[in-house]
């Protein structure tokens, strides 16, 4: 079973080619969402040693970069580089 994890948001990874996948409006309606009902699924890292690589979540993280939060919640999770 996955534990929740609450993670620094400075301390999260997005690599070049998952940030190409952002669309700011999507983000930004996520963040109201998110303002008004919480969020409702945490994100999903990696660990690489020194610090944590998003593997599922982009808009979640933006959403909650946009907020201005220091941290969010997550699961750690084992997965391959891509």
């Amino acid at each position: 079973m996955l534990r929740i994890h609450k993670i620094r948001i400075d301390d999260i990874y997005v690599p070049t080619a998952r940030r190409r996948t952002l669309h700011p409006e999507t983000a930004r309606l996520l963040a109201e969402d998110i303002l008004e009902n919480g969020m409702k699924m945490p994100i999903q890292v990696r660990s690489d040693g020194k610090r944590y690589v998003l593997v599922e979540g982009l808009h979640r993280l933006e959403a909650v970069k946009w907020l201005g939060e220091a941290e969010i919640e997550a699961y750690l999770v084992q997965a391959r580089k891509h």
